[in-house]
């Protein structure tokens, strides 16, 4: 019993001791710490960049070696699924394959497609191209490029254009799904010479009135559209319908071409504004050759 309550009396005196010590340990090591408040400064100076930071952990401690510019490829494609549906990017190496059925003419298949998700799908055949030759529909599913699996992957448009484009007079076997068709139809397609006519269709199909179907705005529609205009203008077109179901859009500066030529000079056309860009005003700039009439 004697034994016991000395252990008593000495226990607290014991942890009282260990406090202490603990005190002065911990007092001796923030003395030799750097200064809290220079450390915190330290931490808000750096720039915070989550996603180079993030590349720049999985580049040194991941386990497997990576491509690092695939995984900027996939950030940015995260990015761009958050704004609207037309909001795309286009990294440097497809500009030009992008860029090349609003110039005049290339080599392909004649289609024009985009990428939704893992899907290929058709918006629109190049009329008298190879394509619409061999039967292919817009809202046809390109499954299979040859025997390369393009549906249900990742892809780009640039491996997607690769894979369609080539050299006049070489072919290629296109496996499609279209809706209401049980299996995979396969084409074999030749590749042409492909024109890119931003004019699909103008014609008089009734007295007085004109028609004309505009595909796309690329770098000869102005001319192509003013040539249809003065056309069915010298048969008697009075009033016109401007077809632009199915149009893919394109240069911006073309479309404008062609609202001028319904607009008197000086006539507010279009303005451009960003969140931190001022806006820029495109106003009609001459007599168009279409003022008068019904649109």
């Amino acid at each position: 019993m004697y034994n016991n309550k000395r252990f008593f009396v000495y226990l607290p005196i014991a942890f009282a001791l260990m406090l202490i010590a603990g005190f002065f340990l911990g007092a001796t090591l923030v003395r030799n710490l750097p200064d809290n408040k220079s450390l915190l400064q330290g931490f808000k100076s750096q720039k915070y960049d989550p996603i180079n930071d993030i590349i720049s952990y999985i580049k040194q401690d991941y386990v497997d070696s990576v491509d690092v510019d695939a995984l900027k490829r996939s950030a940015i494609e995260g990015i761009m699924t958050d704004l609207d549906p037309h909001s795309q990017y286009i990294s440097a190496e497809e500009f030009n394959e992008v860029n090349d059925p609003l110039l005049g003419n290339f080599d392909g298949i004649g289609v024009q497609f985009r990428i939704e998700k893992d899907t290929v799908y058709i918006i629109n055949t190049i009329p008298g191209g190879p394509s619409e030759k061999a039967g292919i529909l817009a809202g046809d599913h390109i499954i299979k490029v040859e025997d390369k699996l393009i549906a249900g992957v990742k892809i780009t448009n640039n491996e997607v254009m690769k894979l369609l484009k080539g050299e006049r007079g070489t072919k290629v076997n296109i496996s499609i799904a279209r809706r209401g068709v049980k299996g995979l139809l396969v084409f074999e397609i030749t590749r042409d010479v492909i024109p890119t006519y931003s004019v699909d269709i103008a014609f008089v199909p009734e007295p007085g009135i004109g028609y004309i179907k505009l595909s796309k705005f690329s770098a000869t529609t102005s001319e192509e559209f003013n040539q249809a205009l003065i056309t069915l203008k010298s048969k008697g077109m009075k009033n016109l319908v401007l077809d632009l179901r199915g149009n893919s859009g394109g240069y911006l500066q073309a479309a404008i071409n062609v609202a001028d030529e319904f607009l008197p000079d000086g006539k507010l056309i279009v303005y451009t504004q960003g969140l931190n860009r001022p806006r820029q005003i495109a106003n009609a700039s001459k007599t168009g050759l279409f003022e008068k009439g019904n649109l």
